[in-house]
């Protein structure tokens, strides 16, 4: 079994920034990636960002690439998503999941566990 819980969401304006963070408890060593995702009302969940624990590979949605950085501390057991020149289309639930096939899914159905969210809102 693995937690996930999220923080870090709140109240910003049009291109400020946020960092979200995501910490991980439990059986983490069966879970090979991690990946960010969003929720706006009336929208279905929405890939952001995925991260590997082990080496360097990312990726990203293409709303987000350059906007938005996923990073991970192993030894935390944390992984954090680093949002910039934020918009109000960013606004959402961010959720953090985490999935134990190989490679970056993009897929919500390929995630195993998810946080509660965390409410992001970008205000005009």
């Amino acid at each position: 079994q693995v937690q996930l819980v999220e923080s870090g969401g709140g109240l910003v304006q049009a291109g400020g920034s946020l960092r979200l963070s995501c910490a991980a408890s439990g059986r983490t060593f069966s879970s090979h990636a991690m990946g960010w995702f969003r929720q706006a009302p009336g929208k279905e969940r929405e890939f952001v960002a995925v991260i590997r624990w082990r080496g360097d590979r990312t990726y990203y949605a293409d709303s987000v690439k350059g906007r938005f950085i996923i990073s991970r501390d192993n030894a935390k057991n944390t992984v954090n998503l680093q949002m910039n020149s934020l918009k109000p289309e960013d606004t959402a639930v961010y959720y953090c999941a985490a999935a134990a096939v190989f490679g970056l899914p993009t897929y919500s159905s390929e995630y195993d566990y998810w946080g509660q969210g965390t409410q992001v809102t970008v205000s005009s």
